[in-house]
């Protein structure tokens, strides 16, 4: 019994002795953890509406009664995790919309959409306003159609870089509004051709804190 006392007593004593370094650690760990997090992070969900321009859609399509536009309304949802006050992620899913071209009757189109994974790098400016910086890289699937008899439709997929660059004002710590201006690099592919496709759009986000 003497033995087994001996040994609890000793043990407690270890553990007495232990505590304060547990206790330190944990509260290293912890600042550790909110200096790479902070208190800005958590996770985001958002939306925006503008206006997409298919570059070079329109080029070489000229003559008498030829029309084409080039133009569309654009728009698209998104969901992220802000890591700290100045890095983050984004997910998102974009419709890109449509070039259309007609003359003497016949018509074709082709429309986009795609997803797109970006980083996403924030510059805060002071009284709630902030700049920020995107880049990553976006699937899409663009599909061609027309009415011109003996051709059918066609619909092809991509990968490659996307980046964008905006402005951010924050009403509160929620809710926020954006400008941005995106290209999506090189979209279509195969027998439809490549176009760069810029939007400019206006958008919301909401942020769970």
């Amino acid at each position: 019994m003497t033995k087994v006392r001996n040994a609890a007593l000793a043990l407690a004593s270890v553990v007495a002795l232990a505590a304060p370094s547990i206790g330190m650690a944990q509260s290293t760990m912890d600042s550790m953890t909110k200096a790479m997090t902070g208190p800005e992070s958590g996770w985001l969900v958002g939306g925006s509406l503008g206006q997409s321009k298919a570059k070079d859609a329109c080029s070489g399509v000229t003559g008498a009664g030829v029309s084409c536009d080039d133009s569309d309304t654009a728009f698209r949802i998104f969901g992220g995790y802000q890591i700290n006050k100045n890095f983050g992620v984004e997910l998102g899913y974009a419709t890109l919309g449509e070039a259309t071209a007609s003359a003497a009757g016949s018509s074709a189109s082709i429309e986009s959409t795609a997803w797109d994974l970006m980083a996403v790098g924030t510059l805060p400016l002071g009284n709630n306003f902030s700049l920020y910086g995107k880049i990553g890289m976006y699937k899409s699937n663009t599909d061609f159609s027309t009415n011109i008899p003996g051709f059918s439709g066609v619909s092809e997929s991509n990968t490659d870089l996307t980046y964008a660059i905006g402005g951010q004002y924050d009403f509160n710590k929620n809710l926020g509004i954006r400008a941005e201006w995106q290209q999506y690099k090189g979209v279509g592919g195969g027998t439809i051709g490549e176009a760069d496709i810029d939007v400019m759009s206006i958008g919301v986000v909401y942020r769970f804190k």
